[in-house]
């Protein structure tokens, strides 16, 4: 399936989806809790349904209606009937290994053709050193994973990469016997792990962790409740919308997005702001207008999700823009820092690749076909900058925008936007 776009105006409001990292985090949470749970707003995406079809197998009971109920198996998972299956859902594969080390017995855990290649090599050693038996069935870190608990705690230490092997073990070690102790090194994507922690604080879990979240001690014998939540508004979708917003002739505002929440993408509005975009905070949303951009600097460390649109954005800012600190933007669905400098070149631009990022050129764009590797992020990227230059842009895979935002297209197409799946 291709996304086609064209140079486009933009009016109007828009919804913005709500948060897959809260809506993972609280589907697992539920999983694990004893009693009912409901949570207002899910976001009803590939992700999100992935990790619920994924605590169903764990024993939860789940009804996905227009807020979803959950009945947690109180802190003793079943083992599945059968291999769980994540589908395209990182998060849920990550946080599915913590699930099953709590299980007696043994869980076998894979997901599609891009979760095959992404490493969970830290996670299987951080777990092991908890008393797991975890394995990578082809011996290369990658899944499938076989995962044989339960989980005993202690001490080990990981790799902080990838936050999401540090949030499994945030919501899993509380509910296993002993008390459980990990250093962190090489610390990436923080307010992702600070999120995990205020989930935890929600539920009244003890446990302390090190100001630069490098070292965490969770107390041992807890549990989760269930508990009544409302998902908030997703800034790394919401990234599409502002970089629509400021690369089109275009007035919008965004809604659904609360600025005192700990998502680390909510920073791309300052980083659009420190380039000159025009972007206020007004009456509960944020409006965004097309404007002149100057290229800067940015450290991505904490928002690597955004690389591929602040990409876009350098193409169209005087000067150049660099891109720094997110070599692990190269560890997601793909190399996402070598496939839009491959496709953004394509288009007509001038990028240079850094091991850890990239540098943009102010260039000059016009729509044709590219890549979009089955990436979500990668595909909303190009497909927004198709709406902001001439020509036509056909980005292939287009079905991989159900990931996050499934109703992508029709956001767009509320404001004006010509675009259109086929």
């Amino acid at each position: 399936m291709r996304m086609i776009s064209e140079r486009s105006t933009l009016r109007g409001d828009v919804l913005i989806p709500t948060s897959k990292s809260h809506t993972i985090r609280a589907v697992t949470i539920a999983g694990l809790a004893h009693g009912k749970s409901i949570i207002h707003h899910p976001l009803e995406s590939g992700d999100g349904l992935a990790a619920a079809r994924a605590a169903g197998m764990f024993g939860a009971g789940i009804d996905l209606g227009d807020s979803w109920e959950i009945e947690g198996v109180g802190g003793h998972p079943r083992v599945p009937g059968n291999v769980v299956d994540v589908a395209n859902s990182g998060t849920t594969m990550n946080f599915c290994m913590g699930t099953a080390s709590l299980a007696e017995g043994t869980t076998v855990l894979s997901g599609d053709r891009q979760i095959v290649r992404r490493s969970v090599q830290p996670l299987i050693e951080a777990l092991n050193g908890l008393g797991a038996e975890v394995v990578s069935t082809r011996n290369n870190g990658l899944p499938p994973v076989v995962v044989r608990g339960r989980l005993k705690g202690g001490k080990t230490r990981l790799s902080g990469i990838v936050s999401q092997y540090v949030s499994s073990l945030l919501v899993h070690c509380p509910l296993i016997e002993k008390d459980s102790e990990f250093e962190v090194y090489d610390v990436h994507e923080k307010p992702y792990i600070r999120m995990t922690l205020k989930w935890l604080d929600r539920q009244g879990i003890r446990y302390e962790s090190s100001d630069d979240l490098s070292r965490f001690k969770l107390f041992g014998g807890q549990s989760y409740y269930g508990q009544d939540v409302t998902i908030p508004g997703d800034f790394s979708s919401a990234t599409f919308f502002l970089v629509a917003g400021v690369l089109c002739d275009a007035d919008i505002t965004l809604l659904g997005l609360d600025m005192n929440d700990v998502q680390g993408d909510k920073r791309v509005v300052a980083c659009l702001q420190e380039m000159g975009a025009p972007i206020r905070l007004e009456n509960g949303g944020v409006h965004v207008r097309s404007g002149a951009l100057q290229g800067i600097e940015i450290d991505m460390a904490d928002i690597p999700d955004a690389l591929p649109a602040m990409a876009v954005v350098g193409c169209f800012a005087r000067g150049k823009t660099v891109l720094r600190n997110a070599a692990n933007a190269r560890l997601k669905e793909t190399d996402r820092i070598s496939v839009m400098a491959a496709e953004l070149g394509r288009l007509g631009a001038r990028v240079e690749e850094l091991p850890d990022g990239m540098i943009i050129h102010e260039s000059s764009l016009k729509g044709c076909p590219v890549r979009g590797y089955g990436d979500h992020r990668v595909v909303m990227s190009l497909s927004v900058a198709g709406l902001a230059i001439p020509g036509r842009t056909e980005v292939d895979t287009a079905e991989a925008v159900e990931v996050t935002v499934p109703n992508f297209v029709q956001l767009i197409q509320g404001l004006g936007g010509k675009m259109n799946r086929e």
